[in-house]
């Protein structure tokens, strides 16, 4: 009878692992473990703000199911397409060392996954470690397809910080539209405007308790006084920069795009679309007797509209002698004081905070000298409209965005199978350009001529060439901050500043020493952001700015990194079930 018992207790609990993570089977492989997943993208009714609407998840979960990993462990994630939507997934901050087929953007690494198609992602993650994320990487579908990546050290490898007592759930900050994304991305191409702002911010996929109609779809955090704990976070928001807070708690900031960095302490973050951020919350030491909510809302630099709301959650002491939410609802409650929506300042001393540990375990590998220098400059514009139509933006022409004035254009095959097969002819030219066309004052009085030039262009560079990237705003319409991210490669934060950079003067405070190592990067509203990195990853890389609305305008480009000599330095083959165009 007895073993009968344990028998039974040993197939509940094998069976409770299955139910709960039933896409994961595991296999060992020499340095790491084989996790295999499967993402089936299909449309989910959801409801937020009192309104109804199918939207594009993986699993029908949405924000997506978690992906947990250890450094060193393989992922091979088969992904099935349900929906009429093309898609393609990004590993958004994964290197995809010599495996640039599982990088995901549409029309640069791969052609997408149509509908009935099923495509297999198949990388290694590299000596990385913290907290990513994935997305859909194809017109505005991110705006509901995301989840968090958690990446765990190796096993028996300390955190070089405080030993948290537990994780909490991650939060990862979203946007919500009532209307179809599809469609207000598409009016805003159709008509050259810009498109309609969200409805509401969220938090794991909850507006929160200042919406309309959301009291019930609220995150909440619960937590036990006088303990240490690791939260992560993520901002998987469409357009908005987001400062974000809980009352009267501290953070201290351990971690920044799954990269280390010297622990320091804040009341407030701010978080830029793309980013990552891993934070440790001590509690009370005592049940305080109240409630605190988790406010966050967007920091504005432009001039357009935007999203002026707050999405909020709550942080919840446990109290063995609160058992109803009645009791918990008479609590006080206490609310945070979030930064103005336009305190540059704020953002600014936040940035400057970061940097890398720079220890012997954890070494800061910033390229000293700099064989390649590149000055971009990156900021909207406009283009003509079409004959016979009037279009939304200035004077009556079409809003655009552009790097070195030129408005990067997705060809119809993808960049990394055109390198790959050496059939770039037709598909893009390899002039894009390393300085501006024209210099201006770029943060100065706008030039009288706004119009930008179109091309599919990019920049070639030998294998492990050390770059340096200048990237400046302007104020042709307007100044304003940009999330740029690069694709295949972290990178480190030289240096950043306000107005023009001056190329004689500003290297002088280039920090060399401990430069926070990052993968998105926010440009300063009105001015410069400097960052290097060895292109040691072959391959085909995007950049652009993580504000969906101005890649939609063509803010971003493309690095091809060609192959070294050895073996290992060389892109892998693709595989044999890369979506066809």
């Amino acid at each position: 009878m007895g073993s009968a018992l344990v028998f039974m207790g040993v197939f509940i609990f094998l069976a409770n692992v299955f139910f709960l993570c039933p896409t994961i089977v595991l296999a060992q492989e020499q340095g790491g473990i084989t996790r295999h997943y499967k993402f089936d993208i299909k449309m989910q009714n959801v409801t937020r703000l009192c309104h109804t609407k199918s939207i594009v998840t993986v699993n029908g979960q949405f924000p997506g199911p978690r992906i947990v990993a250890r450094e060193g462990d393989r992922l091979v994630i088969k992904v099935v397409n349900h929906v009429q939507n093309n898609i393609t997934l990004h590993w958004h901050g994964i290197r995809q060392l010599r495996t640039g087929w599982a990088d995901g953007p549409a029309y640069v690494t791969q052609c997408p996954i149509q509908t009935g198609q099923t495509y297999v992602y198949n990388f290694t993650i590299t000596g990385q470690r913290g907290t990513l994320w994935y997305h859909a990487h194809i017109s505005w579908l991110r705006s509901t397809l995301y989840g968090p990546i958690i990446i765990l050290p190796k096993r028996n490898v300390p955190y070089p910080f405080v030993k948290p007592y537990k994780e909490l759930p991650p939060v990862i900050f979203g946007e919500w539209f009532n209307a179809d994304t599809e469609a207000i991305v598409n009016q805003a191409i159709m008509t050259g405007g810009g498109p309609n702002v969200s409805d509401a911010y969220t938090m794991n996929g909850f507006p929160g308790p200042h919406y309309n109609c959301s009291d019930k779809d609220t995150l909440r955090l619960k937590v036990e006084p006088g303990k240490t704990y690791l939260l992560r976070l993520i901002n998987a928001a469409l357009n908005d920069d987001l400062f974000f807070s809980i009352a009267n708690h501290t953070f201290t900031i351990v971690d920044a795009d799954a990269v280390y960095i010297k622990p320091f302490k804040t009341d407030t973050i701010l978080i830029t679309p793309g980013q990552t951020t891993n934070v440790l919350l001590t509690t009370k030491s005592q049940y305080p007797k109240a409630t605190y909510l988790m406010e966050a809302r967007p920091y504005v630099t432009g001039l357009g509209t935007f999203d002026n709301t707050t999405t909020a959650g709550f942080l919840e002491y446990h109290s063995p002698l609160l058992s109803s939410s009645n009791s918990i609802k008479k609590l006080q409650l206490f609310r945070p004081s979030l930064p103005a929506l336009n305190d540059t300042i704020a953002a600014t001393n936040f940035a400057k905070k970061f940097r890398s540990l720079a220890n012997s375990q954890f070494p800061c590998n910033v390229p000293k000298t700099v064989q390649k220098r590149f000055f971009f400059t990156v900021g909207l514009g406009t283009q003509p409209c079409a004959k016979n139509q009037t279009c939304q933006g200035p004077n009556g022409t079409r809003f655009t965005a552009a790097v070195n004035n030129i408005s990067f254009v997705l060809p119809s095959t993808a960049l990394l199978q055109a390198h790959y097969f050496g059939q770039s002819n037709g598909v893009y030219t390899t002039d894009f350009p390393i300085n501006p066309p024209k210099q201006f004052n770029y943060t100065g009085n706008p030039p009288n001529n706004t119009m930008v030039s179109t091309g599919s262009k990019v920049v070639v560079l030998p294998f492990n060439t050390s770059v340096e990237v200048i990237m400046q705003d302007t104020s042709i319409l307007g100044a304003e901050s940009h999330p740029l991210h690069l694709h295949g490669y972290n990178f480190y934060v030289v240096g950043q500043g306000f107005g023009n950079y001056n190329s004689n003067t500003d290297p002088q405070n280039f920090n060399l020493v401990d430069p926070v190592e990052r993968n998105t990067v926010s440009v300063p509203s009105g001015g410069w952001v400097a960052i290097r990195f060895l292109a040691d990853n072959p391959g085909v890389w995007f950049m652009h700015c993580h504000l969906e609305v101005h890649t939609t305008w063509g803010l971003r480009m493309a690095w091809v990194v060609q192959d070294g000599k050895l073996p290992n330095q060389k892109l892998l083959p693709p595989p044999s079930d890369l979506p066809k165009c």
